[in-house]
């Protein structure tokens, strides 16, 4: 694996104030190789970066080599705590952040049917096929139930638009026991569930996750490196795969297509 460094320089103004005794002109000529003094940063400022190519080799030897030269470079504590100090702050300001969905968005919807209650999953995504959001439908139940669901799917949608990993959800919802529970009528992959948070987490763990371990039955999509080798040379594999839906499909986009291309169709209108 390549490995790459990237150099970063700053600008920085501060002042160093030393205490002495008294004052000579011996003092005075050597005060800058004094390291008594305390600094206060006044402004940091980003200068350039540059990046290097590395061998791994070359770095393992020289990370010792490397951390001494820092240690050195750097001597003043608070000037340490200040700059991780703006790079935490940096960190904070990235995180919290939510990632609204598209306007028009990707996504499809799947019928089944939980121990004879009839379940509705929606889904949104994102342009580059990632999940977004959900919304849970059921019949059978009272308007209670059903609130709960809606309001369920609210917040694992909020969840997921706030970076919260789609795998995080399946492995606290799998497995899940409670009623309407049993065979699963409607779903390809999934033959039975324990309840309906694990039948809706077990779908969406296999169209988004490719977790084959969690599905009933086979996938009848090829094998991974076929499909990869096909959507390097194939420029209209990856144009069908920008607009059609990841988990609709679940990465069978060549089982989905249809060749029209002997087909021609007259425009021509009647005279």
């Amino acid at each position: 694996m390549a490995k790459y460094l990237v150099e970063t320089y700053y600008t920085c103004s501060f002042k160093v104030n030393h205490y002495l005794d008294q004052i000579d002109e011996n003092e005075l000529q050597n005060i800058e190789k004094r390291d008594d003094g305390k600094y206060e940063i006044l402004d940091i400022k980003l200068d350039k970066r540059k990046t290097k190519n590395l061998d791994i080799k070359a770095v393992n030897n020289n990370a010792n080599d490397s951390l001494k030269k820092e240690i050195s470079v750097v001597k003043n504590e608070k000037l340490i705590k200040s700059t991780n100090k703006n790079i935490i702050n940096k960190i904070n300001d990235d995180n919290g952040k939510r990632f609204s969905m598209p306007d028009r968005r990707k996504g499809y919807i799947q019928k089944a049917s939980v121990g004879n209650h009839k379940v509705y999953l929606h889904t949104g995504e994102y342009e580059d096929g990632k999940i977004g959001e959900i919304f849970i439908d059921t019949s059978k139940e009272g308007e209670l139930v059903k609130a709960l669901m809606n309001n369920f799917a609210i917040a694992v949608s909020l969840g997921l638009q706030y970076g919260v990993p789609l795998d995080e959800f399946v492995s606290a919802f799998v497995d899940t026991k409670f009623e309407p529970s049993g065979k699963v009528y409607g779903n390809d992959r999934i033959l039975s569930a324990t309840s309906i948070l694990d039948y809706i987490f077990r779908e969406l763990a296999i169209s988004y996750l490719n977790r084959e371990d969690l599905a009933h039955t086979p996938s009848i999509s090829k094998k991974d490196s076929l499909e990869n080798d096909i959507e390097d040379q194939n420029q209209f594999l990856k144009i069908v795969k920008d607009i059609t839906s990841k988990g609709f499909v679940r990465n069978n986009y060549e089982k989905r297509l249809i060749d029209l291309s002997d087909i021609k169709i007259n425009l021509k209108g009647k005279k």
